[in-house]
């Protein structure tokens, strides 16, 4: 496991080929975490990855935001998205904003 960020609200690591983030990411921790994963994906070798929220018990829009900028950068790179998961909270806020087809999309995996 190798820890990219650690704050008070939210921390994000790596572990064989999965981003975590757990805490409580919001819009004050959002940039920084978008930024960080953004660079470890743009540095990363390898050719797929998955992207676990489950650890983000509080929904945020800031943190949905940080998702898509990740998927961004994973279709930019040329890196397969293996899986997303979502905590309850996200996958609630997701269905409302009608998102869920967005970041469930067959087409992340290629």
């Amino acid at each position: 496991m190798t820890l990219l960020l650690s704050q008070s609200q939210v921390s994000l690591k790596v572990e064989q080929g999965t981003l975590y983030v757990a805490g409580d990411a919001g819009m004050a921790t959002a940039a920084e975490l978008a930024a960080v994963g953004s660079k470890w994906l743009k540095a990363t070798e390898l050719n797929a990855v998955a992207l676990d929220f489950s650890g983000v018990q509080k929904a945020s829009s800031a943190v949905v935001s940080v998702l898509f900028e990740w998927l961004r950068t994973c279709q930019a790179c040329e890196i397969t998205v293996s899986d997303v998961m979502l905590s309850a909270p996200l996958e609630r806020l997701a269905a409302l904003s009608e998102v869920e087809a967005l970041i469930h999309s067959p087409t992340l995996a290629r």
